[in-house]
């Protein structure tokens, strides 16, 4: 079973009401919570650990989890309230406004982390819950617990408007990166993570001497590039097709390359630790295919096994 560690919030999206006027209307969403989503989806074991409110959209949130069947028996419930995302698109790209204080997600702490079932053989974390606090030092101390036996992969999905402390930020996210035998990073991400004039690939080299398996760097529309590191490296083209919008394409991508990898009995550690060139190439280009089918719809709406 896979593990997404992470934030499950709700996306309040606009939309025209029948006397012409905006209302925001509320979705299922949050990184971590659409990446098990397409993970359910695909068909793969996977379970959601998180902190939901049990208020009306906390509920919502659980139903969802278990309508695309992921496990939840390892999400914290409270009384406090559920994360909102307000959301605005201009040309097909997603801008926030984040109300999370108190919330569910945000205020949980190591000591309240459960421990893992031996049954769960990957972590996969990332989003905001690594940049809000307390929730980040929460999973920061879970992964160094249960990490070191596992295959993890991470995405940061780095929002610097959401940093509210950016040394500590950059320090505890080092440290995890250091348990981590994935990352994904966008362009963005690589040059806010590692600042300087050197190219992409020297960059993702530089991560790599940390002690990581593979670097996959996502540009858009111009498609994935992994780096081993040994130094070799691949390319997965973007799949072209008719873009709605891009909420949840990076979710949806990093579902598939771990549900690739997967299938391929690839996603543990000494696994990883010796990946092939051509079996990260599959990664790549599955998760390019399922993430090819979220952006063709409005949403973060990950695509089932049969639609692919």
């Amino acid at each position: 079973m896979i593990i997404c560690c992470g934030e499950a919030l709700i996306d309040m999206i606009p939309a025209a009401t029948s006397q012409g006027t905006e209302s925001f209307v509320p979705h299922c969403g949050g990184a971590v919570f659409n990446t098990a989503i397409a993970l359910g989806r695909l068909g793969v074991r996977a379970g959601m650990l998180t902190g939901l409110s049990t208020d009306m959209f906390g509920q919502q949130l659980h139903a969802a989890l278990q309508a695309s069947q992921v496990d939840t028996s390892h999400v914290i419930r409270s009384d406090r309230p559920s994360a909102l995302a307000f959301l605005r698109l201009a040309e097909g790209q997603a801008r926030y406004s984040f109300f999370d204080e108190n919330s569910a997600g945000r205020m949980l702490t190591p000591a309240g982390m459960p421990m893992l079932p031996d049954t769960a053989k990957s972590l996969f974390l990332g989003g905001i819950s690594l940049a809000a606090e307390p929730c980040a030092d929460a999973y920061a101390a879970l992964l160094e617990r249960e990490g070191p036996r596992r295959a993890v992969m991470i995405d940061p999905n780095i929002r610097p408007g959401f940093i509210d402390d950016i040394p500590r930020y950059r320090a505890r996210l080092a440290r995890m990166l250091e348990l981590a035998d994935i990352v994904k990073l966008s362009d963005e991400d690589l040059h806010w993570l590692q600042p300087g004039p050197q190219s992409l690939r020297e960059k993702a080299e530089l991560l790599l001497r940390q002690g990581l398996s593979a670097v996959i760097l996502t540009r858009g529309g111009e498609g994935a590039t992994g780096y081993l590191a040994d130094g070799r490296a691949v390319h997965a083209p973007a799949v072209r097709t008719s873009v709605c919008d891009t909420v949840g394409a990076g979710d949806t991508f990093n579902a598939g390359v771990l549900a690739k990898l997967s299938e391929l009995g690839q996603l543990t550690k000494p696994a990883l630790a010796t990946l092939r060139i051509d079996t990260l190439e599959q990664a790549l280009a599955f998760g390019a295919k399922a993430a090819s089918v979220t952006v063709s719809r409005a949403g973060a709406d990950p695509p089932w096994a049969g639609e692919l």
